[in-house]
């Protein structure tokens, strides 16, 4: 029997079931999502699902794609849930997942975003995130990385909930390879699906004001614009817009994309943001532990500094100590 395992065709001795298959290729069914023919198939069902021929299975797993806790009177609070972190961190880019364990660590972060690929079924034996963050410890946050149409995240969102059973989820539908520019309207026809289905969407979107606005109306439960492009290290482009778009909002907005640099996190939180997600500031680092440090200070540092409230800027010099009374 001749089935499509993994985008591979392969010959099967014999019919079997999903559970029968799994065992055959050595992985554990508790930690791995399945889909047959473009179906997810649960989990409790794997036993009962017989394979047939030409069926097209895809199993999958997740993948890296991500501070001394702000007071406790000051959570970030996301579809309910409450954090003391507000740096979320990718777990892509590093070189090992030791490293990707370590930075993490540093970071301070509670929530790492998480990609879902394909298992290695040639070596089901291969290290796995999991392996070295704990999702017990941590809240994995699936992400549609590397999607371009609607229909590919909202299939990617759904084998990562059977993965993991994990609502919370990050949308992100690309444009375009080389820019890695929103595709706004896939990803407003993905949120609907998603919402419908019962999923909590966290939205990574461009700084427009009106779109921001409609995904927050629609149900998704964080906005999240982008500073720059993805991986540019360009710092916020346009506070302007942010700033608007923070001032209109009754969910969360965290900037996504585009950090460089501690300072650059910094400026995202003194403009009001409730958080900053980062993976390629930290993983492309000379040094990825020092700066997941300097970004989880930075983070801590600017949200303090909005909280204070900075003193307005001026045309001319005002002296810190009075000059009346003093002798010339």
């Amino acid at each position: 029997m001749r089935i499509t395992l993994n985008g591979e065709e392969i010959e099967l001795p014999e019919p079997m079931t999903v559970t029968a298959l799994l065992q055959r290729l050595g992985f554990d069914a508790r930690r791995v999502a399945v889909e047959r023919n473009l179906t997810v198939v649960a989990r409790d069902r794997f036993s009962e699902t017989l394979l047939a021929s030409e069926d097209r299975i895809e199993i999958v797993h997740f993948i890296g794609g991500g501070m001394e806790p702000t007071p406790e009177s000051d959570p970030l609070i996301i579809a309910g849930r409450s954090f003391t972190s507000r740096l979320l961190v990718g777990t892509g880019k590093y070189k090992d997942f030791e490293e990707t364990a370590q930075a993490v660590a540093a970071s301070g972060a509670e929530i790492v975003t998480v990609a879902v690929r394909r298992v290695n079924v040639s070596d089901p034996k291969a290290p796995m995130l999991t392996d070295y963050l704990d999702p017990k410890k941590y809240l994995y946050l699936p992400n549609t990385a590397g999607c371009f149409t609607a229909d590919d995240a909202v299939r990617t969102l759904r084998l990562a909930r059977e993965a993991g059973g994990w609502n919370l989820v990050k949308l992100e539908v690309l444009s375009d390879p080389k820019y890695l520019w929103p595709n706004n309207p896939e990803t407003l026809i993905a949120a609907e699906k998603l919402i419908a289905e019962g999923f909590e969407v966290m939205v990574y979107t461009t700084d427009d004001p009106y779109l921001c606005k409609r995904f927050e109306e629609m149900g998704c439960v964080a906005v999240m614009p982008l500073a720059a492009p993805i991986g540019s290290g360009l710092g916020v482009r346009n506070p302007y817009t942010i700033r608007i778009i923070i001032e209109e909002a009754k969910v969360p907005i965290l900037v996504d994309a585009g950090v460089g640099c501690a300072s650059d996190a910094a400026f995202a939180m003194e403009l009001g943001c409730d958080g900053v997600l980062m993976n390629t500031a930290i993983a492309g680092a000379k040094d990825p532990i020092l700066m997941a440090m300097a970004m989880k200070k930075a983070v801590e540092a600017g949200r303090a500094s909005y909280l204070a409230g900075r003193i307005p800027r001026k045309l001319y010099a005002s002296a810190s100590s009075p000059l009346d009374g003093l002798f010339f």
